[in-house]
């Protein structure tokens, strides 16, 4: 029987990290998403399932036990929130450069600087683009609902160890303190030491009868063997851009515009384009999953059948850009967004598509 519960999407993102069997989460409090680390502490997995709960000393601490415990074929996990990702950059880089799983929450808050605690979508940039030094990608998955920050968990850790790559839920602020009825997954069991030496040939968990030690690193002081490892990233980024992206569609069949949003923004949009479907005006919604991949082929698709696009963010426009790429001048693409934690109505975003599109 399905348990069905009522809670933050941030508790519900501590509920699905334990029912996972996650062996390890790292973490530092800071609005927020605090709830993430109160819910596991208030839970104390270590005396049901043995997974370890500690509150670090700073953010760069925390990054780099995740490093640690990952580099040993561990299923682990952080959680910050914007300036506090920041401070987990280089760790985060050193990560995605040893080609080892991890699972990164940022529920994202309003900035530049230490802004204000209140909703934003303005880490587009840092999470799609790399964040930290070099030529690397994390899988970005964007929630919607609170239902969608407790199934990412399991995605998120799965998608990391198929890949060996470490994945972000890109989570705003919104998502992450709304209250919402949640199907929690079932338990499952943590992996055994020797399960993990089974799944994860390449961990720094001892020889185990291996004749040579397993070195987890993403130094390499020869130019032409770096640029080698580099390669080896960069196809499977290819790989990962061609079997993993997710979206979600809405009215499109017959859309003579599109709103192309992600995260709770989607929802807003979703009212607008109801509101304004009654009045005859055909719209209709794309919503990435993954921010990275990105639906690029999806938009380029629909870009040759709309008329015009029309990108809804909390930000100063950032995601418009992946989306103007997608649809290489077909058609006109506006953007349209709210800063400093303001989330817009949906009169808001209808006024806009009107006025960029309609002369209303």
């Amino acid at each position: 029987m399905e348990e069905v519960k009522l809670m933050k999407g941030n508790e519900a993102i501590a509920h699905a990290a334990i029912r996972y069997g996650m062996d390890a989460y790292f973490g530092y409090p800071i609005t927020p998403q605090s709830e993430v680390l109160e819910t596991l502490e208030a839970e104390m997995p270590w005396e049901t399932t043995g997974m370890v709960v500690l509150q670090a000393e700073s953010e760069v601490a925390a990054i780099n036990m995740v490093y640690g415990g990952a580099a040993s074929g561990k299923a682990v996990m952080t959680s910050s929130s914007s300036p506090g990702v920041s401070l987990k950059q280089e760790g985060i880089s050193y990560i995605a450069a040893s080609e080892i799983p991890a699972l990164i929450v940022n529920v994202m808050r309003g900035g530049p600087g230490l802004g204000t605690i209140q909703p934003s979508q303005a880490d587009y940039f840092q999470a799609t683009k790399g964040g930290g030094h070099g030529d690397y990608h994390l899988i970005i998955l964007s929630p919607a609902t609170v239902q969608e920050m407790a199934d990412f968990v399991g995605l998120g850790m799965d998608l990391a160890f198929k890949w060996r790559n470490p994945v972000m839920i890109l989570a705003d602020g919104v998502v992450g303190q709304m209250m919402e009825k949640v199907v929690l997954p079932p338990f499952r069991p943590r992996r055994t030491d020797e399960e993990i030496r089974q799944q994860c040939p390449w961990a720094a968990n001892g020889r185990h009868g291996r004749d040579h030690r397993n070195v987890v690193t993403s130094l390499e002081m020869d130019p032409e063997r770096m640029e080698v490892n580099n390669n080896r990233l960069q196809d499977t980024y290819r790989k990962i851009t061609e079997a993993e992206v997710r979206y979600e569609e809405k009215f499109t069949d017959d859309a003579e515009y599109l709103i192309v949003a992600f995260g709770s923004v989607a929802r807003i949009c979703l009212k607008a384009i109801e509101e304004m479907r009654e009045q005859g005006i055909k719209v209709g919604l794309l919503r990435p999953i993954t921010l990275w991949p990105f639906p690029t082929k999806e938009i380029e698709r629909l870009s040759k059948q709309v008329k015009g696009i029309l990108t809804v963010e909390l930000n100063a426009g950032q995601m418009i850009e992946d989306v103007k790429l997608a649809v290489e001048g077909r058609v006109p693409v506006y953007h349209y967004g709210r800063m400093g934690g303001i989330v817009p109505a949906p009169a808001e975003i209808e006024e806009s598509l009107k006025s960029h599109f309609l002369n209303v």
